[in-house]
């Protein structure tokens, strides 16, 4: 019984998950594989479908409304999740690492370095009259300190990694 009554909705519900997948934004393969699990689940519970095709057409547009309310709540990544290389625990922990170690640096440096190369990272990307503007010196300075505070932390930190490298 079960088995006849699989081969004679497959074309029916072939012909209702078509039409109805453009509406409802899955594709139709996807809606006819929801429509037989519910079908078979509705068969394990041992209560007979009186109108089977009517049963069927119910359920796929039961589904493909699911499929419309899904498609309007979830949001799609902006890339796929295992293509996103920044995503990568270990790859994480290395850059927090390095994040840390210029921080560290850059708080090590002398006079208003720390804080002008502090603005500089800020996430809120200042420009340069804000910064000249939060420390108080003129924006024409602020290029040639800008310039003597990178030199400074690139002499700091090649000291640093020059230091880590086993020699010999």
């Amino acid at each position: 019984m079960t088995h006849e009554l699989l081969t004679t909705l497959r074309p029916l519900l072939a012909a209702e998950a078509s039409a109805e997948a453009a509406a409802s934004g899955m594709e139709p393969s996807d809606l006819e594989q929801a429509v037989w699990l519910r079908l078979l689940e509705r068969l394990e519970t041992d209560r007979p479908l009186v109108d089977p095709q009517g049963w069927l057409r119910r359920a796929v547009r039961s589904e493909a409304r699911r499929g419309r309310r899904i498609a309007r709540l979830e949001l799609p990544y902006g890339s796929e999740p295992v293509d996103d290389r920044d995503a990568d625990p270990e790859r994480q922990a290395l850059a927090a690492a390095c994040r840390r170690a210029l921080y560290a640096a850059v708080h090590r440096l002398p006079g208003r370095c720390p804080g002008l190369i502090a603005a500089l990272l800020d996430p809120q990307d200042l420009t340069y009259r804000e910064i000249a503007g939060e420390l108080g010196i003129s924006q024409g300075s602020l290029g040639p300190k800008r310039s003597k505070c990178l030199g400074c932390l690139r002499r700091l930190l090649a000291a640093e990694v020059a230091a880590r490298e086993p020699r010999g």
